[in-house]
């Protein structure tokens, strides 16, 4: 004798997930006159289950993430170390944070690092940057400020590295020419350039602070989707646009 056991299917709700219990056939016995005859086989069990709306929202939570940004900017120093945090989404650009690290009342170096590698994991753990972008120190004649200074990117980097951060060092003229279109662009210029772009007004007094800033916004544009907002004509257009950005007379 032959049983079957019908496939049906159900509907769950509110995340319709459909289930579908597979048809299980129990072979029938050998007949004993036809000795050719073969044993039907059991079907192996399948199973099929989809949670659409549960897709659905992974898909818009990991759409939602992959747009906004939070990059942290750092000018390395010894004595004055620059940091910049802005939000990106699309081509929006906001300033979250901007300020130094004012290491000139301590005259151990090693104290001096210390602080670097404390203060930035405050930083990191405070605003929570999906990538950190970092100026890579110009080489000068005195080697022993080289050294030093190395070595305060190096802590800076160590920290990123701590929580897992991505790290990518621009030099210098690269971060001016994407922000002013100039690669000898002063920092004054600079500053006033993200003025523009940040749409905020960002203090010149500490223009560490400002370059650490440009990094971060030097890192959106050569990432991202947006371009690079030079004016037609250079550095004379943007004056020319915007004289209220002009520092003394030339």
């Amino acid at each position: 004798m032959r049983t079957t056991k019908n496939c049906h299917q159900t509907f769950c709700r509110p995340c319709h997930t459909l289930s579908l219990e597979p048809t299980i056939q129990v072979p029938a016995e050998k007949e004993a006159n036809n000795p050719l005859q073969k044993p039907e086989k059991t079907p192996s069990v399948c199973i099929f289950t989809l949670h659409s709306s549960k897709i659905k929202n992974r898909l818009l939570k990991s759409a939602l993430k992959s747009s906004e940004k939070i990059i942290l900017g750092i000018d390395p120093g010894t004595n004055i170390m620059g940091f910049g945090v802005i939000r990106t989404e699309g081509n929006f650009l906001e300033l979250l944070d901007v300020g130094v690290l004012s290491m000139t009342k301590t005259a151990d170096h090693a104290l001096k690092l210390s602080y670097i590698y404390t203060e930035l994991l405050r930083l990191i753990d405070k605003h929570h940057p999906d990538e950190l972008a970092i100026e890579a120190p110009f080489f000068g004649k005195n080697v022993q400020s080289m050294l030093k200074l190395g070595r305060a990117q190096g802590v800076a980097i160590a920290a990123a590295i701590s929580r897992q951060i991505p790290i990518t060092e621009y030099a210098p003229k690269k971060i001016k020419q994407a922000i002013t279109g100039n690669g000898n662009a002063s920092k004054e210029q600079v500053a006033a350039m993200l003025d523009t772009l940040l749409k905020a007004e960002v203090s010149t007094e500490k223009l560490d602070a400002t370059d650490a800033l440009a990094a971060a916004v030097c890192h959106h544009f050569q990432t991202g989707s947006k371009k690079i907002p030079t004016a037609k004509g250079g550095w004379k257009a943007f004056l020319k646009e915007n004289p209220e950005k002009l520092i003394g007379k030339p």
